[in-house]
């Protein structure tokens, strides 16, 4: 009896530990497809749904991906994930590191990578020629903390915007590999804040915003669901306008 008791109580930790690695592992990596943005240039779309535009395509070197699941109504725009296939004639260890600027799936795929970055994933130059007529690949991916050195945290004021009736914006720029899950706008002077919409990836929008000199507050989530408001060591000046970047003079590590 003493003997089937040690077992259970065995198996049971044995299962407790299987199961607290299987939910608390952010390391590890998951199996799934990509391809990648068929009749394009080396880089990215310039009309992602993130919103960032032309920086879309041209951020983090090009290496940018659409994301069908993990673009989850915009909050995953801007995460960072290392992407790698796994046909060992063609790719290489280390895959390419992409930023989710844009939503999209094709042929039960998670990532629609740029060309750039999908040939990245590739050993050598001939490998990449290989992997590219392949089209669509099975891969390994994992989220991994955005770099952007010597960088801070960016405010692009949208096109769409006009002073004073309506601002929208788009937060570039954003290192580390938790979520901007809320933005607060608010008047310098008085410090009354309110909570901005997300109106599509990653632009945030408010009609009749506060006058005066603005401040963006930023809320980041992690994968453990802590949180941290961010405040911004720069205004947004009084007289703002559309196509305007302004510098927040914070970045984020984590």
């Amino acid at each position: 009896m003493a003997l089937y008791i040690l077992f259970l109580v065995l198996s049971t930790t044995l299962v407790f530990m299987q199961t607290l690695a299987d939910t608390s592992c952010t390391d590890c990596f998951v199996h799934s497809r990509a391809t990648y943005y068929p009749n394009s240039e080396d880089q990215g779309t310039d009309v992602g749904a993130c919103g960032f535009g032309s920086f879309g395509a041209t951020l983090n070197g090009g290496d940018v991906s659409a994301a069908s699941n993990l673009y989850r109504d915009g909050v995953g725009c801007g995460a960072c994930y290392q992407v790698r296939c796994t046909n060992s004639a063609y790719c290489s260890d280390n895959g390419s590191m992409v930023v989710i600027t844009d939503q999209g799936s094709s042929d039960n795929t998670d990532f629609i990578l740029s060309k750039h970055a999908f040939g990245r994933m590739a050993q050598t130059a001939d490998a990449t020629a290989s992997l590219l007529a392949l089209g669509v690949v099975d891969i390994q991916y994992r989220r991994v903390a955005c770099s952007y050195p010597n960088k801070n945290i960016t405010f692009k004021i949208d096109e769409s915007s006009g002073n004073p009736h309506y601002l929208a914006f788009v937060i570039r720029y954003q290192q580390g590999r938790r979520d901007i899950t809320a933005v607060q706008l608010c008047e310098t002077q008085n410090f009354v804040c309110k909570l901005l919409d997300r109106s599509h990836g990653a632009v945030w929008t408010t009609t009749s915003p506060p006058s005066g000199p603005l401040l963006i507050r930023m809320l980041f989530s992690d994968d453990e669901e802590e949180e941290t408001w961010v405040v911004p060591v720069n205004n947004i000046p009084q007289d703002w306008k559309a196509g305007d970047i302004y510098d927040s003079g914070v970045q984020v590590n984590q």
